[in-house]
């Protein structure tokens, strides 16, 4: 992800959670990376799918927000963190598939009815019983 520039890329390191012992308290390993999505210059439809992708990763203010706290090291979790968010641009510019509209036959339409009805006539069975 070396593409992305400073500009957009705002890098914080955090005390992890997780392995590491009594380092972990002491040494700031997680990585926050904070990216602008606005200033990607992301295509309409790529802006769409990656903000059903990220989900609550992507703030209302249009940053995205990507945490890596695996590894017990700043630098391979810098490097998780661009690699997860470059896969997720990636993903975000692949195009789904037109949806093609279909109508339900008219033999499926018969069939839905007939199963309707067959319903109905077993909750009518259901009701009080009449004496004649």
């Amino acid at each position: 992800m070396a593409d992305l520039d400073a500009a957009i890329v705002e890098e914080k390191f955090l005390a992890a959670s997780g392995p590491g012992g009594q380092n972990v308290n002491k040494v700031a390993t997680a990585v926050q990376l904070r990216i602008d999505v606005f200033r990607l210059g992301l295509p309409p439809y790529a802006y769409a799918k990656l903000k059903t992708l990220a989900g609550s990763k992507l703030t209302s203010g249009g940053e995205l927000v990507i945490t890596a706290r695996k590894f017990r090291t700043q630098e391979a979790n810098r490097q998780d963190a661009r690699e997860r968010v470059a896969e997720l641009i990636e993903k975000a510019h692949e195009r789904d598939a037109r949806r093609i509209k279909t109508k339900p036959s008219k033999a499926a339409k018969a069939r839905r009815v007939d199963e309707k009805k067959g319903r109905a006539q077993v909750k009518a069975g259901r009701g009080k019983v009449q004496l004649d």
